[in-house]
């Protein structure tokens, strides 16, 4: 009977100390490496025995005796494999158990995540999400809320100003246009109508007197040559916008040679030859102008009433 055979039908070995284990492990490391080249020689029923008489020899030569019995349980070790790491398979559980081993790293890349995740969502919430939310809410607010009660306030004070019913025509032409452009949700347009109703109240508030400039250092009038294909030419009077305390007025006067309207409180009124030849005389006869008042704007009123006759026509600049 072999030592193999007599190994194998040994009662189990007590609990080994640390320096067998080591040793016999010592033994395992060795058997692998000298097993690839008993193998080459010999079959596997002769393989033991040699590899028995080489462990002998590699270690009395080192000055170690090891007990046949190592050498026995080494040889079993390493047809059993123990002292070999084998990796486990693939699997849910070798994730999971990875994932703890790893988890610092884990949890520092899974918070940098959150913190990332957690500042993307807050600027989309409150750069852009809540921005436009309030927008919208606003935007509905003014439509049905704002702006009506806008629209009708400025309508109301231009009715209370108006003394005549073109004035009053107008305003109501406004007011519907105004409530066309909410009804359709155009802010804009109902904003903007609201301002034009307001300035036709400011327009309907004022009152003043067309004066024709009449010292001595002042233009009175002049004359344009026509540039319309039409025969002769054109003749103006400058006058200046005052109200009862002989204060500036600033009116919007369109000027007919840009087409553009100005605010101005002295401007150019075109007249008839036989006006202004006698407001010239006028002012030649003593240097002073008997028959100064051109017009009057009256409050309540959008046009203004002549007192002379006119030819139509502004100027806003001339010289």
């Amino acid at each position: 009977m072999t030592d193999a055979a007599a190994g194998a039908g040994a009662p189990p070995a007590p609990p080994q100390k640390l320096d067998e284990l080591m040793l016999a492990m010592d033994v395992v490391d060795t058997l692998r490496h000298q097993q690839t080249v008993v193998d080459r020689a010999l079959a596997e029923s002769e393989r033991d025995d040699m590899l028995r008489e080489r462990l002998r020899q590699i270690y009395r030569s080192q000055g170690i005796e090891v007990p046949d019995a190592t050498i026995n349980e080494g040889i079993r070790a390493l047809k059993e494999s123990r002292f070999v790491y084998t990796p486990p398979a693939p699997g849910f559980s070798l994730t999971l158990a990875k994932m703890w081993v790893r988890r610092r790293t884990y949890g520092r890349g899974l918070l940098i995540g959150v913190i990332l995740a957690g500042l993307g969502w807050g600027g989309y919430v409150f750069g852009i999400q809540r921005p436009a939310e309030q927008a919208a809410i606003a935007s509905r607010i003014e439509l049905s809320q704002t702006l009506p009660r806008l629209l009708t306030a400025a309508h109301q004070a231009a009715i209370a100003e108006a003394r005549v019913e073109p004035a009053r025509q107008r305003a109501g032409t406004l007011l519907a246009g105004g409530q066309a452009a909410i009804a359709r949700g155009d802010a804009a347009t109902a904003r903007e109508t609201v301002a034009e109703i307001d300035r036709l109240t400011a327009t309907l508030r004022q009152e003043y007197t067309l004066r024709i400039a009449s010292l001595p250092n002042e233009q009175t009038g002049f004359f344009r040559e026509s540039d319309r294909g039409g025969p002769g030419r054109r003749y103006f009077l400058v006058v200046n916008a005052l109200d009862r305390s002989d204060r500036p007025v600033q009116v919007q006067v369109r000027n007919e040679e840009t087409n553009s309207t100005e605010t101005v409180s002295r401007f150019a009124v075109g007249v008839p030859l036989d006006v202004w030849d006698a407001v010239r005389r006028d002012k030649q006869a003593n240097g002073v102008l008997q028959g100064n008042r051109l017009g009057e704007k009256r409050r309540g009123e959008l046009e203004t009433t002549w007192l002379m006759r006119v030819a139509g026509g502004t100027l806003t600049r001339w010289q």
